[in-house]
């Protein structure tokens, strides 16, 4: 992807930057996306050493109540 910003000086120090609308909604998912990988690895290594249960086991087991 490719970024078009404008950035905006204050006392000649560059201190905003403005994005197009297209190119921040695109910044902003791809970071949403970022966090939920993060959360999910973050996920997996804590339940690493918990027990599993089989799905078929589960799947066996709702069909018999």
């Amino acid at each position: 992807m490719k970024l078009h910003p404008q950035i905006i000086e204050k006392d000649g120090r560059k201190e905003f930057v403005v994005l197009p609308f297209e190119e921040f909604l695109t910044l902003q998912a791809l970071l949403e996306d970022y966090q939920d990988l993060m959360d999910l690895r973050e996920a997996k290594a804590a339940s690493r050493d918990e027990k599993t249960v089989p799905l078929l086991s589960i799947r066996d087991e709702l069909l018999r109540d």
